[in-house]
């Protein structure tokens, strides 16, 4: 389940139908990359991120770039702590290498039991199980897509094995790569997601079946362009199916099981958030001349010698869209927050939080436009979210005011002192 990113331009597939990058664009994000720094690989997951959060420019030009985000973050000195172990990737592809043995005899079982309930089920040896082996990205990409061709065109069952797939990001190609497709006799495609956590009684985790759904909606949609291309080639309808086979392992056992994912809404979401990331070109136009990301490498291949200092201030150039979100799916997440908290950005406390907060930009605006010595609540607002704060903080103050003081209590000297000034018949409010 990678994902890859290649700046050259793509070999001449029909079925993909890609744009590749311009010899301008290709040569800036080598410059942003570094001399001789090969682009980074991304992982489904990374992708899925990536189209979450479509309005970070920041996250966008890196990864088009294939900029390593993991060693840019350790040397801006806020490494990420999160990461799957080599045990679990261990784990994880000893369970894939179960579930495709045979050549995919209980994969396809599970398939035919989960989608294709009353229909014949596939016998022995009738599962095509094509090579799908080619030079770089775009040859595996043009293999697969013909590989999808034939097999849709014979009518039979045919099972990819990690098949190579197109798809088009922020103007740029990228190229992903599930863990199986599936034709089925009737022209249907189905995305098989192979996951290592577990079903118990046959639920499994929900957080962890939303990400694989949002990496299989990615897969599907590359699949469409291929579908779409093989379908006018061949007359024979070729469908790309919105419910994917998810694989599992089975309670605390090693035995594979699966579950039919409905993904509509995932796939529905993905498509609209990559068609708003702006397009990687008009991020790098607006850099300032000579931005880089070069770390400078020395000769061990892994410490960066560039000052920290250029470093933040090339990435600062980007603009970034924080979100707490961040920490779980981006190498750069504790950089962002940690500049977020010092420009006190209220997207440092959450997207709803943002969304509710109108025009106030800053905790600071916040808190000055909560103070009670704004308008009154019955005054007509400039801005309706500074008129629900001040109506807070007044019902707050109110309730506070009312609330009994405990015999033996501590004293509230904030209370007390706003106690003494209307004894001296002082009535205007305080401001803090």
């Amino acid at each position: 389940m990678n994902v890859s990113r290649d700046s050259r331009p793509a070999a001449a597939a029909p079925p993909t139908e890609q744009q590749a990058p311009t010899p301008s664009l290709r040569q800036r994000l080598t410059e942003l990359r570094g001399p001789g720094v090969r682009p980074r690989a991304l992982d489904a997951r990374a992708l899925a991120a990536l189209a979450s959060n479509p309005g970070c420019r920041r996250r966008a030009l890196l990864d088009g770039a294939g900029v390593d985000k993991t060693a840019l973050a350790q040397a801006l000195g806020s490494p990420a702590s999160y990461g799957q172990s080599r045990f679990a990737l261990a784990r994880g592809n000893s369970f894939e290498a179960r579930v495709k043995a045979d050549g995919g005899a209980d994969l396809l079982r599970l398939l035919h039991e989960r989608l294709r309930p009353g229909t014949p089920a596939p016998e022995d040896g009738e599962v095509a199980v094509p090579d799908l082996s080619a030079a770089g990205p775009e040859g595996r990409a043009a293999r697969t897509a013909l590989a999808l061709r034939e097999a849709t065109e014979e009518g039979g069952w045919t099972l990819l094995d990690h098949p190579m797939l197109a798809v088009e990001v922020a103007g740029s190609p990228a190229y992903v790569e599930p863990d199986a497709v599936v034709v089925h006799p009737d022209g249907g495609w189905t995305v098989v997601e192979i996951k290592s956590f577990p079903m118990i009684d046959g639920v499994a985790d929900a957080a962890k079946v939303g990400a694989a759904a949002r990496q299989a909606a990615v897969y599907v949609l590359a699949l469409e362009k291929v579908a779409g291309h093989v379908t006018a080639r061949t007359g024979r309808p070729a469908e790309v199916r919105d419910r994917v086979l998810l694989v599992c392992p089975k309670d605390f056992s090693n035995l594979p099981t699966a579950a039919a994912v409905d993904i509509r809404k995932q796939l529905a979401t993905t498509r609209r958030q990559l068609a708003r990331l702006t397009r990687i070109e008009e991020i790098a136009a607006a850099l300032p001349p000579r931005t880089t990301f070069d770390l400078r490498l020395a000769d061990d291949g892994t410490t960066a010698t560039r000052p920290a200092g250029e470093l933040a201030a090339a990435v600062e150039a980007v603009g970034a869209t924080y979100a707490p979100e961040c920490l779980a799916a981006c190498e750069l997440a504790f950089h962002c927050r940690k500049r977020s908290r010092e420009d006190g950005a209220v997207e440092s406390l959450g997207r709803s939080v943002r969304g509710e907060l109108g025009t106030l930009h800053t905790i600071g605006e916040v808190l000055t436009a909560a103070a009670p010595c704004g308008p009154s609540p019955g005054d007509a607002p400039e801005d309706p979210a500074a008129d629900a704060l001040r109506r807070a903080a007044a019902l707050r103050a109110e309730a506070l005011a009312a609330a009994p003081v405990a015999d033996g209590a501590a004293a509230d000297p904030v209370r007390d002192a706003d106690g003494a000034g209307a004894a001296q018949g002082r009535q205007e409010p305080r401001c803090h």
